[in-house]
């Protein structure tokens, strides 16, 4: 750990060096980028040197205890240290989790699938409440969701939702909705009041810029037509929809939720990423295997991670063997709770590997 610690120590006084030098003054965007890393080291360096002036406290003490004639001068010394040494324990512990690498794609924005899974139109429903949920929680945060594509029900359920969700370190938080998520309720339609269980897929994964996803356009092939509504009617004569193909995959993803063919082409480009990520993200789930299923946060779709219990009025997170009172308050979009247990566990489960 040391060496690592002396590394960071260089790095953020060769980054202050620069900082302070007027000739970085011309090139804004290098300034950006070093501002950017000093802030994310300056926390782990205060911690450090916290963690150096307790270690320089103790040694002094310990020189007092071996040195010193007035047994006074020692006790008090040796009391001093008691204390000091659980500062030490509890400063090493923090260091050790801000030491943890960083998962490179934190601080991205995210794009966010829904689909109704085993349920029929309860399923469709839940996938609508799960949106809401999200919905609430990043305006919680301060974030901007974009909807990019939908299916739409009769009865106000969501088929399939895909959505774009804008701000601070998005997937940090985000990315341990990957899964199936499981309700268990009895339907307004049930005339019995039996429970019935249904579900609902989340998929989320980093925004994929252009560079980092590259499509050829000759791979692609791009229809336009009229946006229709419910029941298929016509909503314009204007050919804003579109339809992209891709041609190596056979992905068919499409978009006419704007006015603007143009606006529409971008959401569906994006979606058509995410698509292709998502299809990269399963290969590599198989290749990995066991291993990459027993962390958090690995974005596996097929695994079952949370049962949200109606009639008992509690939420489960499988993952973390945890449950939460006030369902309804956690559809309302207060799911930090359940969030941080999951980080947690995540660091928890990466200090193990380490």
């Amino acid at each position: 750990m040391q060496a690592q610690i002396n590394a960071l120590k260089k790095e953020y006084q060769d980054i202050s060096n620069q900082l302070a030098s007027s000739g970085l003054v011309s090139d804004r965007q290098k300034m950006a980028e070093l501002g950017k890393r000093q802030a994310e080291l300056s926390e782990v360096i205060h911690v450090i040197s916290k963690l150096e002036k307790v270690q320089k406290e103790m040694r002094e003490n310990a020189a007092i205890i071996n040195s010193e004639k007035d047994a006074e001068m020692q006790q008090m010394a040796m009391d001093e240290n008691s204390k000091l040494i659980i500062s030490k324990e509890d400063l090493g512990k923090k260091l050790e989790l801000l030491l943890i690498p960083k998962d490179p794609n934190d601080a991205k924005n995210v794009i966010v699938e829904i689909r109704a899974g085993a349920g029929g139109d309860e399923s469709a429903l839940f996938s609508a409440e799960l949106f809401r949920a999200y919905s609430k929680f990043a305006e919680k945060n301060g974030w901007k969701i974009t909807l990019l594509n939908s299916n739409i029900t009769g009865i106000g359920g969501f088929k399939e939702v895909v959505f774009e969700i804008n701000g601070r370190h998005v997937y940090s938080k985000m990315k341990y909705e990957s899964g199936v998520h499981r309700v268990q309720r009895v339907p307004e339609t049930e005339k019995n009041g039996r429970v019935h269980t249904s579900t609902a897929t989340v998929a989320v994964l980093p925004e994929a810029e252009e560079i980092e996803m590259k499509i050829n356009e000759s791979d692609l092939r791009i229809d336009t037509f009229c946006s229709s509504g419910p029941g298929g009617q016509s909503v314009n004569t204007t050919k804003s929809a579109v339809r992209i193909t891709h041609l190596p995959t056979g992905l068919i993803v499409s978009c006419q939720d704007q006015k603007s063919q143009i606006k529409n082409k971008d959401k569906a480009l994006k979606v058509l990423r995410f698509r292709l990520l998502q299809l990269e993200e399963d290969r590599k789930n198989k290749e990995l295997g066991d291993a990459r299923r027993s962390q958090i946060g690995t974005g596996d779709r097929s695994e079952k991670i949370r049962t949200y219990n109606f009639p008992q009025d509690r939420v489960t997170d499988h993952r973390v063997k945890k449950s939460w009172s006030n369902l309804h308050n956690i559809l309302a979009g207060n799911l930090d709770d359940i969030l941080d247990s999951l980080q947690e566990e995540d660091k928890r489960l990466k200090l193990g590997q380490n």
